[in-house]
């Protein structure tokens, strides 16, 4: 007893003076009620980087007819697919290094230098003039904007255990929204020298530049987010002393292990091991399911406003660019509500393994009923559709936010940019070959109107289910594994 008694003693919490981490750690401490002002800001935040990703689809298609890389119009859509997977390429190059960077110097200058390149190279985007500067511009937003991964465990580290699941929650509701309401402004604004001659002439910028309006939009928020993003507080531990304690834990723990009591970071099933992130099965199966479902719903976001804008004949639904837009905008408004307001509940009331695996379940009937969605017409039309979307959307956001949290919590702190970044780039990669695998099936499904089997669009929904049943199979045991603290 005596000894148990010491060891409390000695791992007692200790907080240094000049350490950003104990500052915060403090902080929570001493927080009463919901931290609305941290949740705000780290909503802000990820909205910012979430807008450029999905921006470009509902006038992606137009964009590459312009720049008259395809021959026929069937092509359109895998021309579409590289543009809309270079960002994610760039991503998955970089995500390990920007989590390591989070680790080593802090979330807060990675998060900085991300917004930094949304600012310049998404405005560089809308300024393309060929179909290689398009790709270029995206590889090197990509690149540089490895935000996601260290934000996730921020938002763990920010708020006390109990508003865990809210401040994850947060982040996949912003990057949910962001990447509905990304492309609702990419409608809206795209081409404003055609919808709105009144106030754009066909010799200005926005005239010879058609795509530009939208992305600058989207960076000059960026600036203000860029520059806000100083006064975050840094929740990274830097303890630069060696203290008598830290001596003093040592010591317990050398003694824990030599009298054979199992250390904490011991890699059995159901628990973390400090020693390497690949042999942290928790991590890995969390992620493994986090790919497959990145990857359906890359493809299913590209393939939505590929199929939307693309013509009644081939299957679409003719729609406009400002249609698309105004689809998303009904979608992120209803997932906004859902995630902020009920998602804590369910989480709560379910537990997050049991949350993704209903939501991915759902999924499947509502995406096969997308082709027979197309031969309504009018109002009704738009209510289907919208309902569909906002639906869609909200299951696919609540399988994310429960994986985001079982990622964050099978590792400790100081892993756990690391961790992210080894998440972000495992699904960069399936989210980049969304995209490019998307569109390429989607033009090979359009030139099969008349095929006996799953003709047309029936072809690509039917896929996407295929990688959604993958996505809901590894939700179960043995495959998917939760920490045990």
């Amino acid at each position: 007893m005596a000894e148990e008694e010491q060891k409390e003693t000695l791992l007692q919490k200790h907080y240094y003076e000049n350490c950003p981490g104990c500052k915060v750690e403090k902080l929570k401490e001493s927080q009463r009620g919901l931290p609305i002002r941290e949740l705000v800001s780290i909503w802000i935040v990820v909205l910012c980087n979430a807008l450029p990703i999905s921006s470009l689809f509902p006038f992606l298609y137009f964009m590459i007819r312009d720049f008259h890389i395809a021959t026929r119009e069937e092509d359109i859509g895998y021309y579409a697919g590289y543009v809309g997977c270079s960002f994610l390429f760039g991503r998955a190059l970089t995500s390990i290094f920007w989590g390591v960077v989070a680790d080593r110097y802090g979330r807060k200058p990675v998060i900085i230098m991300g917004t930094i390149a949304v600012v310049i190279f998404n405005t560089l985007f809308g300024l393309s003039v060929n179909f290689w500067m398009a790709v270029a511009m995206r590889f090197l937003l990509g690149s540089l904007n490895g935000l996601l991964g260290p934000i996730k465990a921020y938002a763990t580290e920010m708020f006390r255990e109990e508003y865990q699941a809210l401040g994850v929650s947060t982040v996949s509701t912003a990057w949910g929204i962001g990447l509905i309401i990304g492309p609702a402004l990419g409608g809206y604004l795209a081409q404003p020298a055609e919808k709105f001659p009144s106030i754009f002439s066909e010799e200005s910028v926005f005239g010879r530049f058609p795509y530009f309006l939208p992305c600058l939009t989207i960076s000059l928020f960026a600036v203000v987010v860029s520059i806000a993003s100083c006064w975050l507080p840094e929740t990274l531990h830097k303890h630069h002393e060696n203290s008598k304690l830290d001596e003093s834990c040592k010591d317990v723990e050398t003694a824990s292990l030599e009298s054979g009591v199992k250390c904490k970071t011991q890699n059995i099933e159901g628990k973390a091991s400090k020693k390497s992130l690949l042999r942290n099965w928790p991590l890995m199966s969390a992620i493994m399911a986090y790919c497959i479902f990145s990857l359906h719903d890359m493809a299913y976001s590209e393939i939505f406003s590929l199929w939307a804008v693309s013509p009644r004949r081939l299957g679409g639904l003719s729609y406009t660019t400002e249609d698309v837009g105004t689809v998303l905008s009904i979608s992120g408004a209803g997932l906004l509500v859902f995630q902020t307001c009920l998602y804590p509940y369910v989480d709560k009331l379910l537990g997050p393994v049991l949350v993704a695996r209903i939501c991915g379940i759902l999924s499947i009937p509502l995406l096969s009923s997308y082709p027979y969605i197309a031969m309504l017409t009018g109002l009704s039309l738009s209510i289907v559709l919208n309902c569909a979307s906002v639906t869609k959307n909200v299951l696919s956001i609540s399988v994310f936010t429960s994986l985001f949290l079982l990622q964050n919590k099978a590792v400790d702190q100081d892993q756990r940019g690391a961790a992210n970044g080894i998440a972000m780039t495992a699904m960069s990669i399936f989210k980049a070959a969304g995209p490019a695998g998307g569109g390429a099936i989607f033009s090979w499904s359009q030139k099969r109107q008349d095929a006996a089997i799953l003709p047309g669009n029936q072809m690509i929904f039917f896929i996407l289910n295929v990688v959604l049943v993958i996505g809901v199979l590894m939700t179960f045991k043995p495959f998917l594994v939760q920490r045990r603290h």
